[in-house]
């Protein structure tokens, strides 16, 4: 769902998250929704003949769902749960429920008139080459790649600019199926190791392991536990003799997967030693709402450990390694509810925030004299612009800022004073910034809507920039053309978005529209090229992607405002955003699709049971439906912070309110819903995705109510070209038949 850890830059997480990867008859108990619709949803009342709804339809032989009669009473209000059964993916029944469900999604979905078409498309765009930024590490240079006919991105490596590339990891051998997967990986300073993770059905749970470089060879060790051992939790100490990783206990009678984020360990592992010997460097919180990130400095002195709480504030301790092991954890910054993001650099800490700046601003702290009131500000808030990201790369400090969602690169000297402005190539996105601190070259990855990638050597010293690589995409991007937006949400907040449509498109109303939202987790949707949109396009369609509050667009000011009590404002903005497109021509209800992936398909089901007169169809991927009982399952409880908890009586009150399972009311023209899960989601249980599932197919009287399960794959679903290709073709067929009916 969303990315275990925060980024200023976003992936995941949830791309990720969202867009991480891309975006979970008759009963006689009550029914889920018994309670009163929120504040902030339009009623349903009547929705059955209304524009958007399609129009009622017969009762479809749905695999049998019994309901039970379960009425939780929390703080005085009763809740019912007929689907609570769902909840226990171990049992035969569910598994069993679940392959009745998904077969019969297939078989519909196989009968779709676009789909064979819209595979083959997907297939010319995704089964194409395409490199990632480099990275620098002791004169060598590492980075991903895809070559045509493979499935999934290797890494390759070559020594300095001109030496020849080498293959170093390559999943695509992994497994005979294709779920065994690469993680993150990281090379040491001086580039003799890469540690990386090795994932089984792409789910979050890893093992790490070690190669040497030169040789090609794995070292014997593998370390268990290494599910949170991602670049934020994995550092290499200045020798290059060993790493400091993040380890989690095994899942177990006394160790559920809910509170184990809380049981997490910062450990040291020797290179050759048996990891069962590993020490340990700093103790779990037993906080099952926090993450432990580490960092070290390059010259290995400075050890930061940082515990992260939420989305929304992080302690920061430090260790002076050459007092020696046993030296004290000494507190940088704790209890204060902000983010601090500490880049490590020749015996000073640089560190973004957002302490006293909604937009970010960059401190410089001293760590052997790390005081709150001894830091020293070096680069300050801008009003206008959210200061996104920041990295130093040749002694310098590279700060990615953002201005309506676009980017801009500027280089400042360490001390903040001001270097030059990168010419980038147009509105996009930065998504790869790398380099060493230490080298004058960086690397940083540029693209938008309707630019495919491509990867910009920068000279630090000079700021001149070459274009390294180009990913060539078979699309007529110059047909195309983006505009941005801005919609008036309920409240009068302006909510951009951007609009991707044919430049001689006419705004008639009639075209059919995706709409694509996220919103949550200080995740911003920023102008990068979606592969996916252009089917869509080449058939006369609109693709657009809403900037919703509850994202990082404008700052923690605006994530604030999509958050806990006032995650409603998100459902508000993306309703605003249908309306606009409706009201400026682009489309029409009958004619939208709207789409999300984890707390963007959390999105999609508030959106359609709060306006279900608004869409015609719903794409739903790994989502959040159950808000009662979500922090009881994957890792839920490490986004208390971002949503609440429904033990929480206020929280509880705000959680209910807009609950997707609980909001859906019997007798309803809901839009047609493809619910696309997983079987090894390890993040967002598969559980919402049942339950949904059952509580629409018995409510609704619109259109059909499809879950399609993907075998051997996580939260982010599979990582093969082929398993990406299947899915979407699926989707926008689907999408394509509801509108077309």
């Amino acid at each position: 769902m969303v990315a275990a850890r925060h980024t200023m830059a976003a992936l995941v997480i949830l791309t990720s998250a969202c867009g991480g990867a891309e975006p979970t008859t008759a009963r006689p108990a009550p029914p889920p929704g018994a309670a009163a619709p929120s504040a902030g949803a339009a009623s349903s009342a009547g929705a059955a003949s209304s524009a958007g709804a399609p129009p009622s339809a017969p009762a479809r032989a749905y695999p049998p769902s019994r309901s039970v009669d379960v009425v939780h009473v929390l703080h005085g209000i009763p809740v019912p749960d007929p689907y609570r059964w769902l909840e226990d993916g171990e049992s035969d029944e569910v598994q069993a429920w679940t392959g009745a469900q998904d077969a019969f999604a297939r078989a519909e979905l196989a009968k779709l008139p676009e789909r064979d078409a819209l595979l083959k498309r997907f297939r010319e765009l995704y089964d194409i080459e395409r490199a990632g930024a480099p990275l620098q590490r002791g004169g060598r240079h590492f980075w991903s790649k895809k070559s045509v006919g493979q499935e999934k991105e290797a890494v390759t490596w070559r020594q300095g600019k001109a030496g020849e590339p080498k293959v170093l990891l390559d999943p695509n051998g992994w497994s005979p199926d294709g779920s065994v997967s690469l993680g993150s990986w990281l090379p040491s300073w001086d580039g003799r190791y890469v540690a990386y993770q090795v994932k089984k059905n792409n789910s979050d749970e890893a093992t790490l392991e070690i190669l040497d470089v030169a040789r090609g060879k794995k070292l014997p060790e593998v370390i268990e536990g290494a599910r949170y051992a991602d670049r934020t939790a994995l550092a290499w100490d200045g020798k290059s003799a060993g790493i400091y990783y993040v380890k989690v206990p095994p899942l177990g009678r006394r160790v559920s997967a809910a509170d184990r984020p809380g049981l997490a360990e910062i450990r040291y592992h020797a290179l050759g030693d048996d990891p069962a010997r590993d020490r340990l460097v700093r103790a779990a919180t037993r906080d099952p709402k926090t993450f432990h990130q580490i960092a070290a400095s390059r010259d290995g002195r400075w050890l930061l450990a940082t515990v992260q709480h939420g989305w929304v504030s992080t302690d920061v301790y430090i260790q002076d390694l050459r007092a020696g092991k046993s030296a004290p954890w000494k507190p940088l910054i704790q209890a204060r509810p902000h983010i601090y993001l500490v880049e490590p650099h020749r015996d000073h800490l640089y560190i973004l925030t957002d302490d006293g700046a909604p937009n970010y601003r960059v401190f410089r702290a001293d760590p052997r004299d790390p005081g709150r009131d001894r830091w020293v500000e070096v680069v300050p808030e801008r009003r206008d612009e959210k200061l996104d990201r920041l990295e130093i790369v040749g002694n310098r400090l590279a700060l990615v800022y953002l201005k309506d969602v676009a980017a801009r690169l500027e280089v400042r000297e360490l001390d903040g004073s001001p270097a030059y402005e990168v010419n980038l190539p147009g509105i996009g996105s930065v998504t790869a910034l790398r380099g060493d601190p230490e080298v004058d070259e960086a690397y940083f990855t540029f693209e938008s809507f309707t630019l495919p990638p491509e990867v910009h050597e920068l000279s630090v010293p000079t700021g001149r920039t070459e274009v390294t690589y180009q990913t060539r995409v078979p699309v007529d991007t110059a047909a195309y053309t983006t505009e941005q937006v801005f919609a008036t949400s309920k409240d009068g907040t302006r909510v951009p978005m951007f609009v991707l449509r044919r430049k001689d498109a006419p705004r008639d109303g009639a075209a059919p529209t995706v709409l694509h939202g996220y919103g949550g987790f200080s995740l911003a949707l920023t102008p990068s090229f979606w592969s996916k949109a252009y089917p869509w396009l080449e058939r006369g369609g609109v693709f657009a992607i809403a900037n919703l509050r509850g994202g990082g667009e404008y700052g923690e000011t605006w994530h604030r405002a999509g958050m806990r009590h006032d995650k409603q404002n998100v459902f508000d903005d993306v309703i605003a955003a249908a309306e606009h497109l409706v009201r400026q021509g682009y489309t029409r209800p009958d004619r939208l699709v709207i789409e999300g992936r984890s707390n963007g398909g959390l999105l999609v089901g508030a959106a359609i049971t709060q306006r279900p007169d608004l869409f015609r169809a719903a794409l739903c991927q790994a989502p959040l439906m159950d808000m009662v009982r979500y922090h009881l399952f994957g890792s839920g409880k490490t986004w208390i912070e971002e949503y609440g908890s429904a033990s929480d009586p206020d929280d509880f009150r705000a959680l209910f309110s807009y609950s997707p399972y609980h909001r859906v009311r019997p007798g309803t023209a809901y839009p047609g819903l493809l619910i696309m899960s997983v079987d090894s989601d390890d993040r967002v249980d598969p559980m919402h995705a049942r339950k949904f599932t059952a509580a629409l197919q018995a409510a609704s009287t619109g259109g059909p109510v499809l879950l399609r399960v993907q075998e051997r794959a996580g939260h982010g679903g599979g990582d093969r070209v082929q398993s990406t290709v299947e899915e979407l073709a699926d989707a926008y067929a689907f999408a394509l038949s509801q509108i077309t009916r």
